[in-house]
């Protein structure tokens, strides 16, 4: 059964919170969390360490909702909907007829990595449509860009707002149709030089061994390996499903490498491709999931000459 706004709602129940003080955060949330621990509800919350502060010293001592390690689920777009669809499955399986968490993304993924946790924020709408969750995105208007709280706009169907009211957002865009439009990508500087490896048609092996040879400086050996597994499995989809000619270029810094694969067709064509298992069998499914998991930012773009994905190892700039 479940209760609150979300009672005569199926699947999932989707909500961004706009506040622009901390006195109106609490206003939503709090009645938010009381709401579920009162109707025995499993209810969480995945805020960063001030805000979670905040709302754990306004909540009543004994309160049943239990604090998540907010920073380390939204560390990768499909690491987070991996680990979220875990735990909803979990307390499904335990008897939950709804499920509550508010949660709120780390104020660094506002910069130059914002575009692929844009899309997650859009992914989400389908990929927790299997479970009875009501969730709210906390965003601090003090401290998120004009731009950034546009994209909120299009990626939540609905408002929370400090005087308990749940409206619809008239900007709101179906993921389908959100995640097909190309987002405005940030270039990483280090694009501006030439690249210390530039291949055209590179089996998997030269493109792993590419990734080897060039200067890992800073970079954590763990990243180099993640990245040379995602370029591995982006040559091979590029080269069976994409359109010739495949070139991959490499760029080495102090504290990331980065490196591009493009070619001439038009990518995926699935919109949830890579923050989503492929349950289809769609071309290059499971390799671009696999490299949303291994990358510290991932990024793609169609143009006239193709398509292009960038992967990013180490310290993904930000901007």
């Amino acid at each position: 059964m479940r209760t609150g706004a979300a009672a005569q709602h199926q699947g999932y129940y989707h909500e961004a919170v706009r506040y622009g003080s901390d006195d109106e955060l609490l206003a939503v949330v709090v009645p938010f969390l009381l709401g579920g621990a009162d109707a025995g509800e499993p209810t969480f919350v995945a805020l960063g360490e001030r805000t979670g502060g905040l709302v754990r010293s306004a909540l009543p001592a004994g309160c049943k909702v239990e604090f998540l390690p907010g920073g380390d689920l939204y560390s990768r777009p499909a690491a987070a909907i991996r680990s979220y669809r875990e735990l909803l499955a979990e307390q499904v399986a335990a008897g939950a007829g709804q499920i509550r968490i508010i949660g709120e993304m780390p104020p660094g993924s506002f910069g130059a990595t914002w575009d692929w946790w844009a899309r997650y924020e859009s992914a989400i709408n389908h990929a927790y449509d299997d479970f009875p969750l009501w969730s709210m995105c906390a965003y601090d208007t003090r401290i998120t860009p004009p731009a950034v709280l546009a994209d909120v706009a299009r990626t939540h169907p609905r408002f929370a707002t400090a005087d308990g009211r749940h409206v619809p957002s008239p900007a709101w865009t179906p993921p389908r149709d959100y995640l097909r439009q190309d987002l405005p990508v940030v270039p990483d500087p280090l694009q501006a030089r030439p690249p210390a490896v530039e291949l055209t048609d590179p089996t998997a092996a030269e493109a792993r061994a590419a990734v080897h040879k060039v200067d890992q400086g800073q970079v954590p050996v763990d990243d180099v390996e993640d990245l040379v597994v995602a370029v591995s499995e982006i040559v091979t989809n590029a080269l069976r499903h994409g359109r010739p000619p495949v070139r991959l270029r490499v760029w080495a810094g102090d504290d990331r490498i980065v490196a591009t694969v493009s070619d001439a067709g038009d990518g995926p064509g699935d919109p949830f491709c890579g923050l989503l298992p492929a349950s289809n069998g769609a071309p290059g499914g499971l390799g671009l999931w696999i490299t949303y998991q291994s990358c510290n930012h991932v990024t793609w773009q169609r143009d006239d000459d193709g398509f292009t994905l960038r992967l990013t190892a180490g310290n993904a700039y930000t901007g």
